[in-house]
């Protein structure tokens, strides 16, 4: 074998390619293996990125047909050219994962092309395409095997009438009826794209509210939005069964406190009941490395699996499924490996829902912070009272700041309105760095801007919003 690499990186998504590129950054021979004809994982293939192109490109469809004419834009009857908008989507993936491949090369990461078996501590096995196999030796492996759809028992995803989000990003045309399956950010967002573009959508949620891990306002009010935009709902509710045939698939509902079942005919239907870790075929059992009941690999506060010099990171281990999680666990594992100290506060990593609005929320929720028995007080401001949300006439939803009322630290922010990913960044940097809600009150923000609904809600916690 050729000289040991410092660092072999399992995966090339999110996590794997960042923590490949750093680690070459500080020095180390690095290689990461990746089975894709392209890297950046699912989340540029198969996921954020193509869900968030067709996302935009819905959002522009729907404006022109209904969101215009109080601008005083007139327009003749709006088409829709789906399969332009299909090759825009692949095209924006095509540039984004070419760029990660660029990145390789400019830091001198090698891509080793093929699936990846660990035989031992220190040794991976890479067979390529062709079936040939080749070992590598390195001092240190990183796991950043990333994530899949999880299965709904009953029903058989063969992704043309039942569809996991891969195939939902790949229809060849409208379903005239789309059911969806799970109320959490993946079927909504695909949800709001093909309800857009003319589907008849129908959210099936077995709780009894949407988004049901993020703060217990958000969920309802993103749904009386989304009711509004033709998404119905059908909440506390089960899918026992479900049949195919030629031109629909059908459906039967239980509600979940009992009752009698009914039945939900559709075109297509979209499994988004969640994701769960991909470790197969990695001989994890071989080598001994422990999993818990999630099936999540096992680690330390230094992402140390119970192996030497076996790492993990991403969504094969504790915490959020997120890319933006998965990227900082992947520095951070690269300068601990170059002998630097790095941590992670996971406290300050947002979530975003790219519905429109958008739905972002970063810290404890109410629900959580009660649990734990912390005193807390709340400040809020609706987008309605935001001068820059009227003028583009986007005035739902709300800014939310929960901090604690010993010493005004913020706990938790949560956004439901325009632009709330973007938003949420002035308060991850926040926590990040343990500010007030005074702090953020006391901090000049641009007149007229969306985010003057983030001063106002922190002004709000101790009762002196100005413009409410």
């Amino acid at each position: 074998m050729a000289e040991p690499y410092d660092l072999a990186v399992i995966g090339g998504g999110p996590g794997g390619y960042v923590a490949a590129i750093r680690a070459a950054q500080l020095g180390l021979r690095t290689a990461c293996v990746e089975r894709r004809a392209t890297l950046g994982g699912t989340c540029l293939n198969i996921g954020c990125i193509p869900s968030k192109a067709l996302l935009q490109s819905s959002e522009k469809f729907a404006e022109a047909k209904r969101g215009l004419a109080e601008h005083g834009v007139t327009l003749g009857e709006v088409g829709l050219d789906l399969a332009r908008l299909m090759k825009r989507k692949d095209d924006v993936v095509g540039t984004l994962t070419r760029g990660v491949e660029f990145l390789f090369r400019k830091n001198k990461v090698d891509w080793l092309k093929g699936e990846a078996r660990i035989a031992a501590p220190g040794r991976i096995v890479v067979t390529g395409a062709d079936g040939a196999a080749q070992e590598v030796a390195a001092r240190a492996i990183a796991i950043a095997t990333g994530s899949e759809s999880t299965p709904l028992p009953g029903l058989d995803i063969d992704e043309r009438r039942i569809v996991s989000s891969t195939g939902a990003l790949a229809f060849d045309h409208v379903p005239e009826r789309l059911a969806v399956i799970g109320g959490g950010y993946i079927g909504l967002e695909l949800g709001s794209v093909w309800a857009r573009l003319g589907a008849r959508v129908t959210i099936v949620e077995f709780l009894d509210r949407i988004l049901p891990n993020m703060d217990g306002e958000l969920g309802p009010a993103l749904q009386r939005i989304l009711a509004r935009q033709g998404i119905a709902f059908r909440l506390a509710t089960k899918v026992a069964g479900g049949r195919a045939a030629n031109d629909a698939v059908t459906l039967a509902l239980e509600a979940v406190n009992g009752g009698e079942r009914s039945e939900l005919m559709a075109e297509a239907v979209l499994v988004a009941i969640g994701r769960r870790p991909l470790t197969q075929g990695l001989g994890l059992d071989a080598v001994g490395v422990a999993l818990d009941r999630a099936g999540r690999i096992v680690i330390d506060d230094g992402f140390a699996t119970n192996v030497p010099g076996i790492y993990a990171i991403g969504d094969v281990v504790r915490g959020a499924m997120l890319a933006h999680k998965a990227m900082d666990e992947g520095v951070a594992l690269a300068e601990i490996l170059a002998g630097q100290k790095s941590v992670v506060e996971y406290d300050a990593i947002p979530a975003v829902v790219y519905t429109w609005p958008e739905v972002a929320a970063v810290g404890k929720t109410e629900a959580e912070l009660q649990a734990a028995g912390i005193d807390y007080k709340t400040g809020k401001f609706p987008f309605t009272a935001t001068p820059r949300a009227r003028t583009n006439g986007e005035t739902d939803g709300f800014v939310k700041i929960l901090a604690s009322r010993a010493d005004d630290r913020i706990l938790g922010v949560h956004i439901i309105g325009p632009d709330a990913g973007t938003m949420i960044a002035e308060a991850a940097l926040a926590m990040e760095f343990g500010a007030s809600a005074e702090d953020i009150a006391r901090t000049s923000h641009a007149h007229p801007t969306l985010s003057e609904a983030m001063k106002e809600a922190a002004l709000a916690v101790d009762g002196r919003a100005i413009h409410m």
